[in-house]
């Protein structure tokens, strides 16, 4: 038996790392590639300071980091679109596709809410590999995904860090829930709290061909996050993360002066949009964990950060990892 993953992504070991904005660059993502996994470079990679929605700039800082990556690496790479359910009113998708096209990225790694056949189908047409990551991996947007012919398909649970999903539905329940709807159609691969050997034993064991991750490779050298985040990372667990009420559903974050103020202000009834204004909405991760500002910034991580206690390397994050890879996977 031979993995399918690795098949449709020309890669070594079915790891992927998570495309976490601005916590990805060139250097982070080649070591991943470098190391038998797909690195995946995520929007306003490589970028310390916003563009102020300027879409051009946004582009240019890609296109830098595109070509840094390739002079890295020789390995197949991703780069991360997010796709809002109208395309019509979608003024990035484009743009970042003819990017993908012109600088011959392989890979998309695609987050929205339902599959988008404008965008999918160009993607395709360009021989472009598709790994979808629908928000909440709902029965009618599994189906619909792995009847169109996406390459993989991830089933993400609330044990992730960033974005949570809008359903409290912990990954090992998801997992099996997305790989019977599949049943064998697509790769499935699992997201939200992997972080060692002993959680990827566990998605494989629950129907997943490969594993999505973020928390574990923030905790390495390559990482980008501010490095007492990361000293953070390694002395919290799971316990201690705050949990809030933000757009689009929840969030989480380690203490701190913000993050304690979103939940309170999440306990006292406020709406989503009120709480994701004062967390200064996707700018406030990146104040948390780039600059590592917990005052005006939130860090927000996966519930396997418990098993996670020092700082390592990319590389030897992945081979703990794919230790717990069955050998007929390999």
């Amino acid at each position: 038996m031979t993995n399918r993953i690795t098949q449709a992504l020309n890669i070594e070991k079915p790891i992927i790392q998570g495309p976490m904005f601005w916590l990805t660059n060139a250097n982070f993502v080649a070591a991943v590639s470098n190391a038998g996994g797909l690195g995946v470079l995520g929007i306003s990679a490589g970028q310390y300071e916003p563009t102020n929605h300027n879409s051009a700039l946004t582009l240019a800082h890609m296109r830098e980091q595109i070509q840094l990556t390739k002079k890295l690496t020789d390995k197949p790479f991703g780069l991360n679109l997010v796709f809002k359910d109208n395309p019509e009113k979608d003024r990035h998708a484009l743009p970042l596709i003819k990017l993908m096209i012109e600088e011959q990225v392989p890979v998309a790694v695609i987050n929205s809410t339902r599959y988008v056949d404008k965008w999918f189908t160009m993607l395709k047409e360009n021989n472009i590999k598709i790994v979808f990551r629908p928000a909440t991996p709902t029965k009618t947007i599994v189906n619909e995904a792995a009847e169109k012919g996406v390459d993989v398909l991830v089933a993400t649970g609330f044990d992730e860090g960033g974005t949570i999903p809008a359903k409290a539905v912990g990954t090992f329940s998801a997992i099996p829930y997305v790989a019977d709807i599949v049943a064998g159609r697509v790769p499935v691969m699992a997201a939200g709290g992997i972080v060692d050997e002993r959680t990827t034993k566990a998605a494989f064991a629950l129907g997943a061909e490969g594993i999505f991750v973020g928390t574990a490779f923030l905790a390495t050298e390559e990482s980008p996050m501010a490095d007492n985040i990361k000293e953070a990372l390694t002395e919290y667990d799971a316990y201690d993360e705050v949990l809030f009420n933000a757009e689009p559903q929840f969030y989480r974050s380690i203490p701190g002066k913000l993050p304690n103020e979103l939940e309170q202000l999440s306990n006292e009834g406020a709406t989503h949009q009120e709480v994701w204004q004062l967390a200064g909405r996707y700018g406030g991760m990146r104040e948390g964990m780039l600059r590592g500002d917990l005052n005006h910034g939130y860090a927000s991580f996966g519930l396997g950060m418990s098993f996670i206690k020092k700082i390592t390397t990319v590389s030897q994050v992945i081979d703990k990892l794919y230790t717990g890879v069955p050998e007929n996977q390999r």
